[in-house]
Protein backbone atom coordinates (compact mmCIF):
# COMPACT_ATOMS: atom_id res chain seq x y z
CA UNK A 1 0.00 0.00 0.00
CA UNK A 2 0.86 3.80 -0.51
CA UNK A 3 1.40 5.66 2.60
CA UNK A 4 -1.24 7.75 3.80
CA UNK A 5 -0.11 11.50 3.70
CA UNK A 6 -0.46 14.29 6.10
CA UNK A 7 -1.29 17.50 4.19
CA UNK A 8 0.59 20.06 6.35
CA UNK A 9 3.79 18.52 6.04
CA UNK A 10 3.84 16.55 2.80
CA UNK A 11 5.19 13.73 4.53
CA UNK A 12 3.81 10.12 6.04
CA UNK A 13 1.90 10.02 8.80
CA UNK A 14 3.26 8.66 11.81
CA UNK A 15 6.89 9.88 10.86
CA UNK A 16 8.76 9.40 13.99
CA UNK A 17 12.49 8.89 14.15
CA UNK A 18 12.89 9.38 9.97
CA UNK A 19 10.75 6.23 10.21
CA UNK A 20 7.06 5.60 9.44
CA UNK A 21 5.66 2.22 9.23
CA UNK A 22 3.06 1.56 6.09
CA UNK A 23 0.65 -1.74 6.44
CA UNK A 24 1.62 -4.47 3.90
CA UNK A 25 -1.13 -6.86 2.60
CA UNK A 26 0.00 -10.20 1.43
CA UNK A 27 -1.79 -11.23 -2.05
CA UNK A 28 -5.00 -13.64 -1.44
CA UNK A 29 -4.02 -17.49 -0.74
CA UNK A 30 -0.62 -16.75 0.63
CA UNK A 31 0.54 -18.90 3.49
CA UNK A 32 2.62 -18.18 5.89
CA UNK A 33 4.60 -19.74 8.78
CA UNK A 34 5.48 -17.55 12.03
CA UNK A 35 8.25 -18.33 14.02
CA UNK A 36 6.22 -20.98 16.20
CA UNK A 37 5.16 -22.68 13.54
CA UNK A 38 1.74 -21.75 12.89
CA UNK A 39 0.73 -21.27 9.46
CA UNK A 40 -2.01 -18.95 8.60
CA UNK A 41 -3.40 -18.19 5.07
CA UNK A 42 -3.84 -14.60 4.21
CA UNK A 43 -7.13 -13.39 2.48
CA UNK A 44 -5.88 -10.45 1.39
CA UNK A 45 -7.50 -8.05 3.31
CA UNK A 46 -5.62 -8.87 6.79
CA UNK A 47 -2.28 -7.03 7.38
CA UNK A 48 0.67 -9.11 6.88
CA UNK A 49 3.16 -6.98 8.00
CA UNK A 50 4.47 -2.92 8.41
CA UNK A 51 7.27 -2.02 6.28
CA UNK A 52 9.36 0.67 7.42
CA UNK A 53 10.04 4.03 5.11
CA UNK A 54 12.13 6.85 5.44
CA UNK A 55 10.33 10.05 6.06
CA UNK A 56 12.02 13.88 6.83
CA UNK A 57 11.54 16.54 9.45
CA UNK A 58 9.53 19.36 7.85
CA UNK A 59 9.41 22.41 10.42
CA UNK A 60 6.94 24.81 8.73
CA UNK A 61 9.24 26.01 5.60
CA UNK A 62 7.35 25.82 2.28
CA UNK A 63 10.21 24.86 -1.09
CA UNK A 64 8.03 26.79 -2.91
CA UNK A 65 7.29 29.55 -0.84
CA UNK A 66 11.44 29.76 -0.42
CA UNK A 67 11.89 29.92 -4.19
CA UNK A 68 9.07 32.74 -4.98
CA UNK A 69 11.01 35.00 -2.18
CA UNK A 70 14.65 34.34 -3.57
CA UNK A 71 13.34 35.08 -7.21
CA UNK A 72 11.53 38.01 -6.49
CA UNK A 73 12.61 39.66 -3.22
CA UNK A 74 16.32 38.00 -2.99
CA UNK A 75 17.40 41.17 -3.20
CA UNK A 76 16.20 42.34 -0.27
CA UNK A 77 17.08 39.38 1.63
CA UNK A 78 13.61 38.49 2.34
CA UNK A 79 14.47 34.49 1.68
CA UNK A 80 17.64 34.74 4.23
CA UNK A 81 14.89 36.04 6.63
CA UNK A 82 12.36 33.37 5.93
CA UNK A 83 14.35 30.55 6.38
CA UNK A 84 15.90 31.97 9.33
CA UNK A 85 19.24 33.19 8.74
CA UNK A 86 18.52 37.19 10.11
CA UNK A 87 22.13 38.02 10.11
CA UNK A 88 22.53 37.68 6.05
CA UNK A 89 19.13 38.46 5.61
CA UNK A 90 19.93 42.52 7.11
CA UNK A 91 23.32 41.91 5.03
CA UNK A 92 21.82 41.56 1.48
CA UNK A 93 19.31 44.06 2.32
CA UNK A 94 21.81 46.86 3.22
CA UNK A 95 24.23 45.76 0.11
CA UNK A 96 21.12 45.42 -2.84
CA UNK A 97 21.45 41.82 -2.57
CA UNK A 98 25.25 42.24 -2.67
CA UNK A 99 24.52 44.24 -5.93
CA UNK A 100 22.92 41.50 -7.46
CA UNK A 101 25.00 38.51 -7.72
CA UNK A 102 24.75 37.47 -4.05
CA UNK A 103 21.03 36.95 -5.05
CA UNK A 104 21.41 35.06 -8.18
CA UNK A 105 23.62 32.63 -6.09
CA UNK A 106 21.07 32.13 -3.19
CA UNK A 107 18.22 31.57 -6.08
CA UNK A 108 20.30 29.08 -7.58
CA UNK A 109 21.88 27.53 -3.79
CA UNK A 110 18.35 27.46 -2.98
CA UNK A 111 16.19 26.06 -6.17
CA UNK A 112 19.22 23.29 -5.72
CA UNK A 113 18.14 22.59 -2.24
CA UNK A 114 21.67 23.14 -0.98
CA UNK A 115 20.94 25.88 1.53
CA UNK A 116 17.88 24.87 3.63
CA UNK A 117 15.49 26.42 6.93
CA UNK A 118 18.26 27.37 9.43
CA UNK A 119 17.07 24.48 12.50
CA UNK A 120 18.27 21.87 9.97
CA UNK A 121 14.42 20.44 9.23
CA UNK A 122 13.61 19.76 5.30
CA UNK A 123 11.43 21.85 3.45
CA UNK A 124 7.81 20.87 2.55
CA UNK A 125 7.96 19.90 -0.99
CA UNK A 126 4.78 18.07 -2.46
CA UNK A 127 5.06 14.35 -1.48
CA UNK A 128 5.68 13.24 -5.28
CA UNK A 129 7.50 16.81 -6.19
CA UNK A 130 10.95 17.87 -7.13
CA UNK A 131 12.50 16.51 -3.94
CA UNK A 132 16.17 16.15 -4.24
CA UNK A 133 18.21 13.32 -2.82
CA UNK A 134 21.88 14.08 -1.50
CA UNK A 135 24.24 10.79 -1.68
CA UNK A 136 26.51 10.25 0.83
CA UNK A 137 29.13 7.86 0.74
CA UNK A 138 28.61 5.07 3.83
CA UNK A 139 29.64 1.62 4.95
CA UNK A 140 26.83 0.85 2.32
CA UNK A 141 28.13 2.46 -0.58
CA UNK A 142 31.57 3.19 -1.52
CA UNK A 143 34.02 3.11 -4.63
CA UNK A 144 34.73 -0.26 -5.69
CA UNK A 145 38.79 -0.19 -6.97
CA UNK A 146 39.12 -1.42 -10.34
CA UNK A 147 41.02 -4.51 -11.16
CA UNK A 148 42.82 -5.18 -14.52
CA UNK A 149 43.08 -8.49 -15.74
Amino acid sequence: NEPKIDNSTQEPMNCTNHTAYVQCLPAPNITCKDHLGIEKVFTGHEVGFYKPIACRNVNGYSYKVAVALSLFLGWLGADRFYLGYPALGLLKFCTVGFCGIGSLIDFILISMQIVGPSDGSSYIIDYYGARLTRLTITNATFRKMQTYP
